[in-house]
């Protein structure tokens, strides 16, 4: 049960929230909208995987979840791989770009600080721009802000991965806007 009375209690995550306070359900799907779908040189899946590891590491379960949903369904893999984001990409193929793109990730969920000049030769080593360094770092920081709103409150969220399904595909080919305006509001 969340720390705070919604509406609906059956809402998952952020989308319980947004019910909670309507006019911020707009300019925070616009973020997510702009930052995963939105112009990058960066894949909308690369995208997706970044904010799912970056939950991972906050231990946000819907967010992890639900974004990394959204990755399976733009890299056309089973639900079922969803797991090996946990696994540091065990299964899942990425390439050494992504792979030091997610590293400088993992500094920013620790604390922007921790990002170091070592991680940003590393990931232009492998072939990052600015843009993609960038998009990394704010798609990371927006994430924690994300995980610790969902968290933080103690929204619910399903358990299994097969629950997300659905969602990852509105969110990977719908889009956060749209998907957002098609959600039940109070």
């Amino acid at each position: 049960m969340a720390h705070i009375s919604l509406p609906d209690e059956s809402l998952p995550g952020i989308v319980g929230l947004f019910a909670f306070r309507p006019e911020t359900h707009g300019p925070l799907n616009l973020l997510a909208e702009t930052l995963l779908r939105g112009e990058s040189p960066l894949t909308g899946g690369e995208r997706e995987l970044i904010a799912s590891h970056v939950s991972h590491l906050n231990n946000c379960h819907f967010c992890h979840t639900s974004h990394g949903a959204a990755a399976m369904a733009h890299l056309d893999c089973d639900i079922s791989l969803l797991d090996d984001i946990k696994q540091n990409f065990r299964q899942i193929e990425i390439s050494s770009k992504l792979r030091a793109l997610l590293n400088i990730a993992a500094k920013v969920q620790v604390s922007g600080k921790e990002v170091r000049e070592e991680d940003i030769a590393a990931a232009r080593a492998e072939g990052a721009n600015d843009q993609e360094i960038h998009d990394t770092v704010l798609i990371a920081a927006a994430f924690c802000m994300f995980n610790r709103y969902v968290d933080g409150l103690a929204t619910w969220a399903p358990q299994n991965n097969e629950d997300y399904r659905e969602m990852g595909q509105r969110m990977a080919f719908t889009g956060y806007v749209r998907y957002a305006d098609a959600t039940p509001q109070d």
